[in-house]
């Protein structure tokens, strides 16, 4: 039994199919990569999942629950702990109390001196200690990627879902960011990640999903999709990764 899955999931705006009859899976302890052009459905994907937007056909399982019409809170405290594209930080909070935040949404019983100590543990981890008390807004791109991921994880996911944690960074800074996401994934959580840089998903991916226009196109090992055809010529630029 997958320990994420979903069969034919879809989701319309209107008359767009903005995912179309989209089946997947992951096992647990994997870590796998979501990848696709702008406008491939990959966010909408994660939203499906998490239930930010209800699925318009299909049916989502989480460790063999179905998890289709459940709130996005009871999904969370399932186990499913996702960041967002945009951040969606609290950027007029403090570091640390957008992390509490993330522990007492995960927790319907968690005292709050609990969620803050769980948050101080946290933002060590990630390498933002010292940096509690300074507002959101004021870290730095890299940094408020890594305080998303702090707030995601004190929700305590089994399965954590990160969404392009690595655009916009240095290359310095994706390294980083990989080695964290390593870390997390040592700790015995599994996770699924979108993200367009190439070189990153593709290190650290055990699979590689692809999505079209709302379609899975391929999917496979990282060597397997960056040599499938219509990988090549819809989202690779023409030239497969042997050449």
């Amino acid at each position: 039994m997958p320990f994420l899955e979903g069969e034919r999931v879809t989701k319309y705006f209107g008359g767009l199919a903005a995912v179309d009859n989209v089946d997947f899976h992951v096992e647990q302890g994997e870590i796998v990569g979501i990848i696709g052009p702008n406008g491939a459905g990959k966010t909408t994907l994660f939203n499906l999942i998490s239930s930010a937007i209800p699925v318009t056909s299909g049916t989502v399982r989480f460790k063999g629950k179905d998890i289709t019409k459940m709130k996005a809170h009871d999904i969370c405290r399932l186990g499913i702990g996702r960041t967002f594209q945009d951040g969606k930080l609290f950027p007029k909070m403090s570091v640390l109390e957008n992390v509490q935040l993330g522990a007492m949404f995960g927790s319907a019983r968690i005292a709050s001196s609990q969620a803050k100590e769980q948050a101080m543990e946290l933002l060590e981890m990630v390498g933002l200690a010292g940096k509690g008390g300074l507002l959101a807004q004021d870290l730095t791109l890299a940094a408020q990627k890594r305080l998303g991921i702090a707030r995601a994880l004190a929700t305590n996911p089994e399965l954590l879902m990160l969404d392009e944690v690595m655009a916009g960074l240095t290359p310095t800074e994706v390294g980083e960011s990989l080695k964290l996401i390593k870390k997390i994934h040592s700790s015995g959580i599994t996770m699924l990640l979108i993200e367009h840089v190439m070189k990153a998903i593709m290190s650290i991916s055990q699979r590689i999903i692809v999505l079209h226009h709302g379609k899975k196109i391929a999917e496979g090992t990282p060597q397997v999709v960056c040599n499938d055809e219509a990988v090549i010529k819809i989202y690779l630029g023409g030239t497969s990764a042997e050449g």
